[in-house]
């Protein structure tokens, strides 16, 4: 039996940018738009109606922006297991932590090559995060360079996790692939695998982006 196709509502107030990326999508049969928005507001009321299963999200839009519209869709009180793929110019948008805060599973540059996009889209809707080792990376240089959260504003505490579960957190957080801190703790994989699961879970964190999230808040990793 085919697997039914990705279902992909795309937000840029740029109408040029949606019609390369309708191009562009239109050659695979694995993917399949299933509406376009202009605005962040008809992004969450198309969310709605649509519940597609990917929403490639810009950022900078007149009214809501990307961002809110990010959290108004990944925290609607009737969830539609839709996630959002921020669509950035991630080297001087500064609003790319904020995204990741409001829960988007990771995000786009805009010249990136398609293929990339492509792949980008196929990972999120696996139930992923588009957050490849070199990405995380540069993520933790723009984290890094913020200002700590005030006191009080990491809601869950680290105190059910184990000693092992923190320091797989730790390396997490340092951008490293689940091989790379298999490598550092002389575990296999697939412990590793199994350790990032259980901090999901404990954490109540959506993806592994969150988990990067939370050991910057709780002060796992420090910059450097």
């Amino acid at each position: 039996m085919t697997a039914a196709p990705v279902r992909i509502l795309l937000v840029d107030d740029q109408p040029l940018v949606r019609a390369g990326l309708r191009v562009l999508i239109a050659d695979h049969g694995d993917l399949e738009i299933v509406g376009e928005a202009g605005t962040g507001g008809e992004a969450v009321r198309l969310t709605a109606r649509l519940r597609p299963d990917v929403v490639v999200m810009d950022i900078r839009m007149p009214g809501t922006n990307g961002i809110d519209a990010t959290a108004l869709i990944t925290g609607a009180p009737d969830p539609v297991h839709t996630r959002v793929l921020v669509l950035t110019t991630f080297d001087d948008d500064e609003y790319v932590y904020g995204a990741l805060r409001a829960g988007a599973s990771g995000f786009l540059v805009k010249d990136m090559d398609m293929d990339d996009i492509l792949a980008a889209i196929r990972v999120v809707a696996a139930g992923d995060a588009l957050i490849a080792p070199s990405v995380t990376r540069r993520l933790i240089e723009e984290f890094a360079a913020r200002p700590a959260p005030p006191p009080g504003a990491a809601a869950t505490p680290l105190t059910d996790i184990t000693g092992r579960e923190r320091e797989v957190l730790v390396l997490v957080g340092r951008g490293l692939s689940n091989a790379e801190i298999a490598a550092e703790l002389f575990i296999t994989p697939a412990t590793v695998k199994a350790h990032v699961g259980r901090l999901l879970t404990k954490l109540s964190a959506r993806d592994r982006i969150q988990l990067v999230i939370h050991a910057y808040d709780h002060g796992l990793v420090a910059p450097r």
